[in-house]
């Protein structure tokens, strides 16, 4: 037995989250995809069923009532709002993560503008240059639909290009690409002295780290419910609206289920209170009912506890390939420090598309991004450190 297979079981056998794994649907394959798709929750499949052949094949439309669909988007909120840092009655679950980046950069340019009563133009949208390339097309229309430029720049260079003409700025948690984690607290506080709203995109830090939206005054906030929450291939987004904005919050999608009166059919719209202004139309309910099946594993589990594996996990990971894997072939493009580091180990390699075939091949699953890069994502609730060390071994073979 190598030095580092004796110490993946010294840190399995004293991982407080280990017996989680059993609340999944897991085999011998090393899942480090996480980041992309969670696995799957063992008590998803019997609840589906329930949903299909009990609340909609026997009662039919009386689920809506009976069954509770009709509350679910925020009642679901309520579930993802503790691993976020946020108190209930701010987040509305429903719609995609693109739709959600829409209602809340425009939103936000709204109230900026409503703000600053002619005193300044509030004429331009920041969008992280780094992003997911769906967020920056997303800013790209809502700055066309405002009549704002959009000013691309990585996060380093946000502070430095807020000013009076900034209205909104949109911002990744977690880069995708890298896993390189940024600093929402002071970035938040920059956009704030500037007058300007932040609107965060949580895709790959929600369920993986704490983020502390009520903590740190985040305005909007967004994210998708299938990587580290789980929830299953196209599970709702959501939407999270700080509940001092909830009376301002003006949807550029307003519909019959953000209505104030749903079932009053009035030609005029009237807003919801709260959060509920988030909604727009029916909620998904087969795919929204299984990501609450899903978030039942988060029963008791500290979003901390979460975070001091997830940096256990990428720190054995980054130790294993340096001693599996030679030297000239990969490069870490993940920080090391534990403050900038999401829960995710991306890696330069020249021939990354081969190698990561090769690597599922022989069952360790990440996944490649074009043109060079390998990532691995580390989901806590289900990952062990045996897992990591097979990885990084199994990845020196291939590439060597």
């Amino acid at each position: 037995m190598s030095e580092l297979t004796f110490k993946a079981r010294e840190l399995d056998a004293g991982d407080q989250l280990a017996g989680l794994r059993e609340q999944f649907v897991l085999d011998e394959v090393v899942y480090l995809d996480g980041n992309s798709l969670g696995a799957l929750p063992a008590a998803v499949p019997g609840r589906v069923e329930d949903v299909v052949r009990r609340q909609w094949g026997a009662l039919r439309i009386r689920s809506w009532d009976e069954s509770g669909w009709w509350t679910a988007p925020e009642r679901i909120g309520d579930l993802i709002a503790p691993l976020v840092g946020a108190a209930a009655g701010q987040i509305v679950v429903g719609d995609s993560t693109s739709v959600n980046v829409f209602k809340a950069v425009v939103a936000a340019v709204r109230m900026a503008r409503a703000d600053s009563y002619d005193s300044s133009p509030r004429d331009e949208i920041v969008v992280d240059a780094t992003t997911f390339p769906t967020d920056g097309y997303i800013a790209e229309s809502a700055a066309r639909l405002t009549g704002c430029t959009l000013r691309p720049v990585t996060p380093a260079e946000v502070p430095g290009v807020l000013g009076e003409r900034t209205a909104a700025v949109l911002l990744n948690h977690v880069d995708y690409r890298t896993g390189r984690l940024h600093d929402l607290p002071s970035l938040t506080a920059a956009v704030h002295d500037a007058g300007a709203y932040a609107v965060w995109d949580l895709c790959h830090s929600a369920g993986a780290l704490p983020v502390g939206l009520d903590e740190h005054g985040v305005d909007l906030a967004v994210g998708c419910t299938y990587k580290y929450l789980n929830g299953g291939p196209g599970s709702p987004a959501y939407l999270y609206v700080r509940s001092g904005l909830q009376d301002r919050f003006d949807s550029p999608l307003p519909g019959w289920n953000s209505h104030a009166e749903p079932f009053g059919m009035r030609p005029d719209f009237e807003a919801a209170p709260g959060a509920l202004r988030g909604r727009v139309g029916t909620p998904d309910i087969l795919s929204m009912l299984a990501l609450e099946a899903a978030l039942e594993v988060w029963e008791g589990v500290p979003i901390e506890s979460v975070r001091a594996k997830s940096l256990a996990l990428t720190d054995f990971f980054l130790e294993c390939v340096t001693a599996y894997v030679p030297a000239d072939r990969v490069e870490s493009l993940t920080p090391v420090a534990h403050g900038e580091r999401g829960s995710q180990v991306a890696l330069r390699c020249d021939d990354a598309g081969d190698v990561m075939k090769k690597l599922i091949e022989r069952g360790v699953v990440g996944d490649f991004r074009r043109p060079d890069v390998l990532r691995f994502g580390f989901t806590p609730l289900y990952v062990g450190f045996a897992d990591v060390e097979r990885a990084a071994r199994v990845l020196g073979e291939v590439v060597a």
